[in-house]
Order: C-alpha cells, then structure tokens, then sequence
C-alpha cells in the first residue's frame, strides 16, 4: 500500500497525499535561450511528463521563466546552486517550485529570505540531496558518503525549514548507487510525511539508466514509497519520460497510452512480430487510448496471453485472431492484424465516449 505523504502543489500538479505519482524530466538547452526550452517543454508534455525542470545559472535565465510559462502548460520547477538571490529571482519571475542543494546557498539568513518569498508566492520548495552534494560534517559524522548522510543531510534542511514555519515540502536523496538510493529513502520515509521525489541519479547511458531506476525506483514504489519521479538519462530527456512512464504501468500505478506485452520470440514464432509490434506502437501514438495489449506470436502461449489482456492479437502461420476482454472477435490475414486492433481500440474509445 502507498503511504500517504502531505499533498503539495506543484503549480496545478498535486504531489503527494492520494494523487497520482507524476513524472519529471529536465530541460537541456540553456534556460535564457526561450525558443529552445518551450520547444523541450512542450516536446516533454506531449510524451506524458507532468513536470519540466530547468537549471537557473543567471539572471537571465531567471527573467526567462516568464516568457517560458507563457508558452508551456506543465508546471517549471526552477533548479538553484550557489546563489540564492538567483532563486529569489526565479520565484519573482514564475516558477512553480524551487529546487536546491542542501547548504549550498549560503547560511540561513538567507534560506530566510528565500522561505519569506516562497510563502509569499505559495511556491513550495524541493531539498535535493545527492551524493556528491553532502557537507563535509556530515560525511565525516556517518563515515563517509552512505544512505545515514544522505538522509541526516535532508532532515537538517528539514528541519530549517520547519523552524521557520514552512512546510510546503518535498524531498530526495538520490545517489548513482542503486542500494544506497534505496536504503536512503526507505530510511528517510520512515521519518517524514513530506513527499518524495525518486530518482537514480548519473544514472547513465540509456540501457545501463533503464536498468538501475527500473530497480532502484521501482523497488521504493512497491513499497509504497514515492510521489514523483525522474528517471536519469544520459541523452535524449523524451526517453526519460517514456521510462518513467513505463516503469509506472509495469506497477500498474499509471495507465495512460498502450501498455503492450509482447513475446520475446523463438524458433515457434512463424509471423514477423517485432515488426507487427513496432507498428501498433506507431500507429497507436497520438489515440489517448489506456489498455493493455498483448501480440503474441506464439502457438503455445499465445492465446492465452492474449485473453488475459484488455485487447490481444495471436499470430501464426500467417493468420492472426483478435481478442477483446478474453473473448475471439475476429480472425484477420497477418497483413491485417494492425489495422484491424487499432480500428477495434478506436471504434471501443468511440463507444466509451458515446452518451448513454
């Protein structure tokens, strides 16, 4: 069972409490450079990413945040290192959320100034601690760089926070080692109610990142721990959010778009099915259509696997049967398969949407 954190608001995005966990990414262009970072905003939106976050390294990236909101939908969290007076800015200028480093925007006079602002504007503010981003104190009190100082470094910043009455929250303690990032939050989960945001962070290229926050992030969702999540790519940042997503609907914590089971392939298979499956994954895009399909190419295990989904196509010798909630509704010539699932999947949306 999830556990219940404190519902926040991320713009219109509520984090937290009973709303869905929302999938974050970050843009890669320079902030200040506007037409670059709409176009990654909206390009992230399209792909299903609920919040965008953009690194604010100047005052004019900061002045930036004004004319980006003009023209994206999805919340911007604004990312500060170092200056703080470059986060009052960001939160002067529109952004939906702070982000920052524990203790690395000065004393807290002015995380002060920086608390007054956020209450002023109702933007709510996230400690991101990382591995590499632990004080020295602190690294030195646990023994070095480990789940006890990642989670002894946000509970201090918590903790300032709290002195000075704010609670508009939200945490994570990331780490590029998988069992570190998963013992830090189920540590820190044991002791706050604040909302979490998962992620592996330098996770790296894509292959490697799938495999480490498919792990790391979905162990801590299966648990019931997490809010919101990244997953890290070395890359293109639309990969990010499919991962995300992906890992989402493997829990059956998200169902948005097509959630495709599909074998594997062996010397039984006698149908082309990488191919049927790359184009039911093209033509299915833009249908705002949640179900899950399974093509199976297999004799033996086919129909079954395919009565066990919303919508499934088994194929063989040429020939294909379509299944809709277990039941055979139509046998087709393989070159028909895709056609005919995807007219089925629209012809159902169309039922769906149809008064009664």
């Amino acid at each position: 069972m999830r556990k219940k954190t404190k519902k926040i608001y991320v713009g219109d995005v509520a984090v937290g409490g009973d709303s869905p966990i929302s999938v974050q990414s970050m843009t890669t262009a320079k902030t200040s450079d506007i037409e670059k970072v709409v176009a990654q905003i909206n390009a992230l939106e399209e792909a299903g990413c609920d919040i965008a976050r953009s690194a604010i390294n100047s005052i004019e990236d900061a002045k930036a945040i004004v004319e980006i909101k003009k023209r994206t939908n999805i919340p911007l969290v604004a990312d500060i290192q170092f200056d703080y007076k470059l986060a009052l800015a960001a939160v002067e200028y529109g952004c939906d959320c702070l982000r920052y480093n524990p203790g690395n925007i000065g004393g807290s006079d002015k995380v002060k100034l920086l608390v007054d602002k956020c209450k002023e504007k109702n933007i709510p503010i996230r400690i991101g601690v990382n591995s590499g981003s632990i004080s020295r104190e602190i690294v030195d009190r646990f023994g070095g760089v480990n789940s006890d100082s990642l989670v002894a470094s946000a509970l201090e910043e918590v903790k300032i926070l709290e002195d000075m009455d704010f609670t508009d929250i939200k945490i994570s303690v990331k780490s590029s080692d998988v069992n570190t990032m998963i013992d830090a939050y189920r540590k820190l989960s044991d002791k706050v109610d604040y909302p979490l945001h998962l992620g592996v962070t330098e996770a790296g290229p894509l292959y490697q990142a799938l495999v480490k926050s498919s792990i790391g992030i979905g162990s801590l969702l299966k648990d019931g721990i997490g809010d919101t999540i990244r997953v890290s790519i070395t890359g293109d940042i639309l990969e990010e959010v499919k991962a995300g997503k992906a890992i989402l609907k493997a829990l059956n914590l998200r169902r948005d778009g097509l959630d495709i089971v599909s074998c594997p392939t062996c010397s039984r298979t006698t149908v082309n099915l990488p191919e049927i499956v790359k184009e039911v994954e093209e033509k299915s895009k833009g249908l705002d259509i949640s179900a899950k399909v399974a093509i199976m190419g297999c004799p033996v295990n086919g129909p079954g696997e395919s009565k066990e989904a919303d919508y499934g196509i088994s194929a063989a010798n040429g020939m294909g049967f379509l299944f809709k909630n277990g039941k055979t509704i139509k046998k087709v010539r393989e070159d028909e398969i895709v056609d005919t699932l995807i007219e089925t999947l629209i012809e159902s949306k169309e039922d769906e949407n149809r008064p009664s």
